[in-house]
């Protein structure tokens, strides 16, 4: 038996390896699923049991799994494909027999009505009608997602947005990996059968966060509201595909309804500790420019 992460070379999958071995598990207890053996060599150096297996060909994922496994699904980045690649995921699980399958949804689950949202909740249904033993992991944004673009924010002294005055509770990336690697560690009848809401223990509007950014740097930041048209010529100008462009400003119409704000407390209490605050992130982010 083995704590296996999916897409584990990914930002958030090696931070959930850290946080695993950061909680005591040995290397040895810990498979990491890669399309890229290369890739992961890094993982391998350190004890990591690496195997090879591909969302999107069912056939490799025969051994990705075994009986008893506790795994880890991370949601795929490829918008469009994730739910039959998802699919194919629990279908290997099942055959396997694995103790746990924990999935890297979205916040709000079926309450989500956001276009980005629409793969989590057919996944979640995936999950549910297949009769594995499941935790669903719930993310909010990631903090990185806004701090991890600050050159073009700083450059034009613009945070730019189309969703009024909403309000996100974002966390840093590795808060959501802790949470996972608590749920994949702790004892299982705690945490089977059970939906985590996860987000920040502090929602912030994107006017603070302007604020924020322009008291760190000491550059002048604004917050610009912009119609969502506006922003998606914005977003095309800068080289993002439309597709893509289109999903991030319906992200923020869902940001201005609220649908990103929830403060439930279940991230801080699954990984014990306050969630990273926004100044923090902001503070890293330029330490890293």
């Amino acid at each position: 038996m083995s704590i296996v992460v999916t897409g584990a070379t990914g930002r958030l999958g090696r931070l959930v390896i850290d946080a695993l071995l950061d909680q005591g598990v040995p290397a040895s207890g810990i498979a990491a699923v890669v399309r890229d053996k290369a890739k992961a060599a890094d993982l391998a150096e350190r004890g990591v049991e690496l195997r090879i297996a591909d969302y999107s060909r069912p056939e490799t994922l025969a051994g990705a799994f075994t009986a008893g496994d506790r795994v880890l699904l991370i949601s795929g980045s490829e918008v469009g494909q994730r739910v039959p690649q998802h699919a194919a995921v629990i279908s290997a699980a099942k055959a396997a027999g694995v103790a746990q399958l924990a999935y890297t949804g979205i916040l709000g689950g079926p309450e989500a009505d956001f276009e980005l949202a629409a793969e989590h909740r057919a996944t979640e249904e995936l999950i549910l009608g297949s009769g594995l033993p499941y935790t669903l992991l719930r993310n909010g944004w990631y903090t990185e997602n806004y701090t991890e673009h600050l050159a073009p924010v700083l450059e034009h002294g613009a945070v730019v947005a189309n969703a009024g005055e909403g309000r996100v509770a974002s966390a840093a990336r590795a808060d959501y990996a802790a949470a996972a690697a608590a749920v994949l560690t702790g004892e299982a009848e705690r945490h089977l059968g059970r939906a985590y809401e996860l987000s920040g223990d502090v929602a912030w509007s994107f006017a603070e966060y302007a604020a924020e950014v322009a008291r760190q740097s000491g550059e002048p930041v604004t917050y610009e509201d912009v119609p969502a048209g506006t922003h998606l010529d914005i977003l095309t100008g800068a080289g993002v595909p439309e597709p893509f462009a289109a999903i991030l400003v319906d992200v923020d119409r869902a940001i201005g309804r609220g649908r990103l704000s929830a403060t439930s407390g279940d991230l801080a209490r699954l990984i014990g500790r306050p969630t990273t605050p926004l100044a923090d992130s902001v503070a890293r982010a330029l330490r890293q420019r």
